[in-house]
Protein backbone atom coordinates (compact mmCIF):
# COMPACT_ATOMS: atom_id res chain seq x y z
CA UNK A 1 0.00 0.00 0.00
CA UNK A 2 1.42 3.76 -1.03
CA UNK A 3 2.45 5.95 1.86
CA UNK A 4 0.99 9.21 1.49
CA UNK A 5 1.98 12.40 1.96
CA UNK A 6 -0.39 14.43 4.38
CA UNK A 7 -1.30 16.43 1.15
CA UNK A 8 -1.32 13.85 -1.12
CA UNK A 9 -5.03 12.19 -2.03
CA UNK A 10 -5.97 8.85 -1.10
CA UNK A 11 -5.58 6.51 -4.16
CA UNK A 12 -9.12 4.62 -5.03
CA UNK A 13 -9.17 1.53 -7.89
CA UNK A 14 -12.66 0.69 -8.43
CA UNK A 15 -13.93 -2.38 -10.80
CA UNK A 16 -17.61 -2.22 -11.59
CA UNK A 17 -18.67 -3.73 -14.63
CA UNK A 18 -21.80 -1.70 -14.85
CA UNK A 19 -21.02 1.23 -16.90
CA UNK A 20 -23.16 3.97 -15.47
CA UNK A 21 -22.25 2.84 -11.91
CA UNK A 22 -18.87 2.88 -12.72
CA UNK A 23 -18.71 6.83 -14.33
CA UNK A 24 -21.45 7.43 -10.70
CA UNK A 25 -18.36 5.92 -8.36
CA UNK A 26 -15.44 7.97 -10.58
CA UNK A 27 -17.13 10.85 -10.54
CA UNK A 28 -18.27 11.06 -7.11
CA UNK A 29 -15.40 9.82 -5.47
CA UNK A 30 -13.19 12.52 -7.63
CA UNK A 31 -15.30 15.44 -6.24
CA UNK A 32 -14.86 13.88 -2.69
CA UNK A 33 -11.16 14.78 -3.59
CA UNK A 34 -9.84 11.45 -4.48
CA UNK A 35 -7.55 9.74 -7.13
CA UNK A 36 -9.76 7.53 -9.09
CA UNK A 37 -9.09 4.85 -11.22
CA UNK A 38 -11.84 2.56 -12.87
CA UNK A 39 -12.02 -0.45 -14.64
CA UNK A 40 -14.52 -2.30 -16.23
CA UNK A 41 -13.89 -5.96 -14.93
CA UNK A 42 -11.44 -8.13 -12.59
CA UNK A 43 -8.46 -8.23 -14.79
CA UNK A 44 -8.40 -4.81 -15.76
CA UNK A 45 -8.37 -4.37 -11.79
CA UNK A 46 -5.48 -6.87 -11.08
CA UNK A 47 -3.52 -5.64 -13.92
CA UNK A 48 -3.62 -2.03 -12.66
CA UNK A 49 -2.94 -2.88 -9.04
CA UNK A 50 0.36 -4.48 -10.51
CA UNK A 51 1.60 -1.09 -11.57
CA UNK A 52 -0.06 1.56 -9.26
CA UNK A 53 0.12 2.20 -5.49
CA UNK A 54 -3.74 2.48 -4.07
CA UNK A 55 -5.24 3.14 -0.82
CA UNK A 56 -8.63 1.30 -1.05
CA UNK A 57 -10.01 -1.03 -3.49
CA UNK A 58 -13.83 -0.98 -4.43
CA UNK A 59 -14.71 -4.37 -6.30
CA UNK A 60 -18.26 -5.59 -7.76
CA UNK A 61 -17.91 -9.03 -6.78
CA UNK A 62 -19.80 -9.89 -10.26
CA UNK A 63 -17.80 -9.38 -13.16
CA UNK A 64 -16.84 -10.35 -16.17
CA UNK A 65 -13.23 -12.40 -16.53
CA UNK A 66 -12.46 -12.25 -12.82
CA UNK A 67 -15.23 -11.84 -10.41
CA UNK A 68 -14.46 -10.05 -7.50
CA UNK A 69 -14.13 -12.67 -5.21
CA UNK A 70 -11.36 -13.86 -7.61
CA UNK A 71 -9.39 -10.54 -7.22
CA UNK A 72 -9.77 -9.90 -3.71
CA UNK A 73 -7.94 -13.30 -3.01
CA UNK A 74 -5.30 -12.53 -5.83
CA UNK A 75 -4.95 -8.72 -4.05
CA UNK A 76 -4.14 -10.94 -0.53
CA UNK A 77 -1.36 -12.40 -1.54
CA UNK A 78 0.86 -9.28 -2.05
CA UNK A 79 -1.01 -6.54 -0.23
CA UNK A 80 -2.82 -5.53 2.85
CA UNK A 81 -4.67 -2.68 0.96
CA UNK A 82 -8.23 -2.40 2.04
CA UNK A 83 -11.25 -4.11 -0.12
CA UNK A 84 -14.71 -3.52 -0.38
CA UNK A 85 -17.16 -5.58 -2.26
CA UNK A 86 -19.80 -3.82 -3.99
CA UNK A 87 -22.66 -6.42 -4.44
CA UNK A 88 -25.82 -8.11 -4.99
CA UNK A 89 -25.46 -11.25 -2.85
CA UNK A 90 -26.54 -10.95 0.15
CA UNK A 91 -26.64 -14.47 1.94
CA UNK A 92 -24.43 -15.08 4.99
CA UNK A 93 -22.41 -17.85 2.79
CA UNK A 94 -21.04 -14.54 0.55
CA UNK A 95 -19.90 -12.66 3.50
CA UNK A 96 -18.29 -15.26 5.07
CA UNK A 97 -16.80 -16.19 1.47
CA UNK A 98 -15.69 -12.56 1.01
CA UNK A 99 -14.21 -12.26 4.58
CA UNK A 100 -12.39 -15.42 4.04
CA UNK A 101 -10.63 -14.23 1.47
CA UNK A 102 -9.14 -10.90 3.19
CA UNK A 103 -12.52 -8.30 2.44
CA UNK A 104 -12.65 -5.83 4.62
CA UNK A 105 -16.30 -4.70 3.71
CA UNK A 106 -19.34 -5.40 2.25
CA UNK A 107 -22.09 -2.89 0.31
CA UNK A 108 -24.88 -4.06 -0.88
CA UNK A 109 -26.45 -3.42 -3.81
CA UNK A 110 -28.26 -1.14 -4.60
CA UNK A 111 -26.30 1.78 -2.24
CA UNK A 112 -26.42 5.49 -1.89
CA UNK A 113 -22.80 7.07 -2.79
CA UNK A 114 -23.38 8.94 0.72
CA UNK A 115 -23.42 5.26 2.41
CA UNK A 116 -19.89 4.30 0.11
CA UNK A 117 -18.08 7.83 0.93
CA UNK A 118 -19.10 6.87 4.50
CA UNK A 119 -17.62 3.64 4.58
CA UNK A 120 -14.33 4.69 2.68
CA UNK A 121 -13.79 7.31 5.01
CA UNK A 122 -14.51 5.46 8.09
CA UNK A 123 -11.97 3.08 6.41
CA UNK A 124 -9.34 5.43 5.58
CA UNK A 125 -9.56 6.91 9.30
CA UNK A 126 -8.74 3.58 10.57
CA UNK A 127 -5.82 3.26 8.55
CA UNK A 128 -4.87 6.60 9.98
CA UNK A 129 -5.90 5.10 13.73
CA UNK A 130 -3.55 2.14 13.44
CA UNK A 131 -0.58 4.40 11.87
CA UNK A 132 -0.65 6.56 14.92
CA UNK A 133 -0.66 4.12 17.44
CA UNK A 134 2.41 3.00 19.60
CA UNK A 135 4.97 1.54 17.12
CA UNK A 136 5.27 -1.45 19.82
CA UNK A 137 2.32 -3.28 21.82
CA UNK A 138 2.36 -7.28 22.52
CA UNK A 139 -1.21 -8.86 24.28
CA UNK A 140 -1.11 -11.94 25.84
CA UNK A 141 -3.50 -13.93 27.46
CA UNK A 142 -3.44 -17.54 27.81
CA UNK A 143 -2.51 -18.81 24.40
CA UNK A 144 -3.25 -16.26 22.35
CA UNK A 145 -0.68 -13.57 21.52
CA UNK A 146 -1.26 -10.03 19.38
CA UNK A 147 2.25 -8.20 18.32
CA UNK A 148 1.36 -4.96 17.51
CA UNK A 149 4.50 -3.75 16.20
CA UNK A 150 5.08 -7.02 13.99
CA UNK A 151 1.21 -7.18 13.35
CA UNK A 152 0.65 -10.68 13.73
CA UNK A 153 -1.21 -13.03 15.90
CA UNK A 154 0.23 -16.17 17.43
CA UNK A 155 -2.17 -18.83 18.68
CA UNK A 156 -0.66 -21.96 20.66
CA UNK A 157 2.58 -21.20 19.26
CA UNK A 158 1.64 -21.00 15.62
CA UNK A 159 1.18 -17.62 13.56
CA UNK A 160 -2.32 -17.37 12.56
CA UNK A 161 -2.96 -15.19 9.50
CA UNK A 162 -5.90 -12.55 9.85
CA UNK A 163 -7.73 -10.77 7.42
CA UNK A 164 -7.31 -6.83 8.29
CA UNK A 165 -10.75 -6.52 9.70
CA UNK A 166 -9.90 -9.61 11.97
CA UNK A 167 -6.73 -8.65 13.09
CA UNK A 168 -9.07 -4.97 14.33
CA UNK A 169 -11.71 -7.07 15.71
CA UNK A 170 -9.18 -9.29 17.65
CA UNK A 171 -7.37 -6.19 18.94
CA UNK A 172 -10.15 -4.12 19.97
CA UNK A 173 -11.75 -7.00 22.26
CA UNK A 174 -8.32 -7.78 23.39
CA UNK A 175 -7.75 -4.09 24.62
CA UNK A 176 -10.90 -4.70 26.16
CA UNK A 177 -10.15 -8.18 27.96
CA UNK A 178 -13.02 -9.30 30.26
CA UNK A 179 -15.07 -6.88 29.34
CA UNK A 180 -18.66 -7.41 27.21
CA UNK A 181 -18.96 -5.32 23.94
CA UNK A 182 -22.11 -5.03 22.39
CA UNK A 183 -22.18 -5.94 18.61
CA UNK A 184 -23.14 -2.25 17.83
CA UNK A 185 -20.15 -0.62 19.46
CA UNK A 186 -18.45 -3.51 17.85
CA UNK A 187 -19.35 -2.30 14.67
CA UNK A 188 -19.06 1.61 15.34
CA UNK A 189 -15.52 1.17 16.92
CA UNK A 190 -14.40 -1.42 14.38
CA UNK A 191 -15.89 -0.74 11.17
CA UNK A 192 -15.98 2.73 11.95
CA UNK A 193 -19.29 3.99 10.81
CA UNK A 194 -22.98 3.71 11.36
CA UNK A 195 -25.28 0.92 9.28
CA UNK A 196 -28.58 -0.34 9.86
CA UNK A 197 -27.74 -4.29 9.68
CA UNK A 198 -24.36 -3.59 10.60
CA UNK A 199 -24.52 -6.46 13.56
CA UNK A 200 -24.40 -8.81 10.92
CA UNK A 201 -21.06 -8.36 9.86
CA UNK A 202 -19.76 -8.61 13.18
CA UNK A 203 -21.83 -12.12 13.60
CA UNK A 204 -20.02 -13.12 10.42
CA UNK A 205 -16.69 -11.87 11.17
CA UNK A 206 -16.71 -12.95 14.83
CA UNK A 207 -17.83 -16.53 13.45
CA UNK A 208 -15.03 -16.81 10.94
CA UNK A 209 -12.22 -15.59 14.07
CA UNK A 210 -13.59 -17.92 16.14
CA UNK A 211 -12.52 -20.93 13.72
CA UNK A 212 -8.91 -18.97 13.47
CA UNK A 213 -8.63 -18.49 17.07
CA UNK A 214 -10.20 -21.08 19.38
CA UNK A 215 -9.09 -25.19 19.33
CA UNK A 216 -13.18 -25.88 19.49
CA UNK A 217 -15.08 -23.33 18.05
CA UNK A 218 -18.49 -24.07 18.36
CA UNK A 219 -17.58 -24.08 22.37
CA UNK A 220 -15.16 -21.15 22.39
CA UNK A 221 -12.37 -20.35 24.90
CA UNK A 222 -11.85 -16.85 24.33
CA UNK A 223 -14.27 -15.36 21.94
CA UNK A 224 -17.42 -15.57 24.07
CA UNK A 225 -20.54 -14.62 23.47
CA UNK A 226 -22.28 -12.52 26.80
CA UNK A 227 -25.74 -13.19 26.50
CA UNK A 228 -28.08 -9.61 25.99
CA UNK A 229 -24.32 -7.96 25.97
CA UNK A 230 -22.62 -8.89 22.76
CA UNK A 231 -18.93 -10.29 22.83
CA UNK A 232 -15.89 -10.04 25.43
CA UNK A 233 -12.51 -11.78 24.99
CA UNK A 234 -11.53 -13.87 27.93
CA UNK A 235 -8.48 -14.34 29.66
CA UNK A 236 -8.72 -17.87 31.08
CA UNK A 237 -6.85 -17.04 34.17
CA UNK A 238 -9.07 -14.65 35.50
CA UNK A 239 -12.60 -16.80 34.02
CA UNK A 240 -11.26 -19.51 36.31
CA UNK A 241 -10.19 -17.64 39.43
Amino acid sequence: MATQNPSDKPHILIAEDEEFLRNLLFVSLEREGFAVVAVQDGADALENFANHSFDLVLLDVLMPRMDGFAVCAEIRKRSDVPVVLLTALNSPDDIVQGFELGADDFISKPFTFREVNARIQAILRRIGWSRERPSFLIMRYGDVALNDEEHTVVVRDEEVHLTPIEYQLLHYLMSNVNRPVSKDKLFHEVWGYDFTGGTNLVEVAMRRLREKIEEQPSTPEYLLTVRGAGYKFADPEKETS
